[in-house]
């Protein structure tokens, strides 16, 4: 499997999960999801993809610092409706990482380790999302916005030639190369991309 060399420098998220421990799954729950897991189940890296797995490092940073985040013990919310824009795609990173889902996902063993209802869209807050640590009602809102790390001007020319379907072989390559490159950008620039605010 190729895939570009920077994604195994992002940092990883670490979780603990009860119930993943009570299944078996993981000794004590413990285990990680990396940038490729992600982009593995997105089907692509894209800056949006990118930007669900900066939210949810940070924002699980924020609520468990020097621990690991507990899956299960995550609610999130989101301004954006869930058929709004990208608001699925990075609901999907998400829940994902966190366990979190609205009314479909998981109903517990027994009333515990339920994950469902525990995504939010159409709320009334002003970030790209909000965290909260169900434990400890502790909440954050992070916001992310990639608007200054530019793409490459090369790429729009190459996307109307691919989309004409004109474009060879090697500029369609050339043109996934600077896409990710710029996802690599938005990676190395987090501090002008994302910021976090506890409430």
């Amino acid at each position: 499997m190729s895939y570009p060399t920077f994604f195994d420098t992002i940092e990883v998220i670490k979780v603990k999960d009860p119930l993943a421990n009570v299944l078996g799954a993981f000794d004590d729950g413990v285990y990680e999801f990396n940038y490729l897991d992600v982009v593995k189940s997105a089907g692509h890296s894209c800056p949006t993809v990118a930007g669900a797995y900066i939210v949810t490092l940070k924002a699980l940073e924020a609520l468990y610092p020097n621990e690991r985040a507990i899956r299960g013990d995550i609610k999130v919310e989101f301004a954006e409706s869930l058929e709004e824009g990208v608001a699925g795609v990075i609901g999907n990173v998400i829940s994902q990482i966190t366990g979190a889902t609205d009314k479909s996902g998981f109903k517990g063993l027994q009333g515990k380790f339920a994950r469902h209802s525990l995504m939010f869209f159409d709320s009334k807050i002003n970030a790209s999302a909000r965290f909260t640590r169900v434990s400890s009602g502790k909440s954050v809102d992070v916001t992310y916005n990639p608007s200054s790390i530019m793409p490459n001007p090369q790429m729009q020319p190459l996307m109307q030639k691919m989309m004409s379907g004109s474009a060879t072989q090697e500029e369609i390559k050339e043109f996934g190369v600077l896409w990710q490159e710029r996802v690599k950008r938005i990676f190395e620039n987090l501090e002008s991309v994302v910021k976090v605010t506890e409430l």
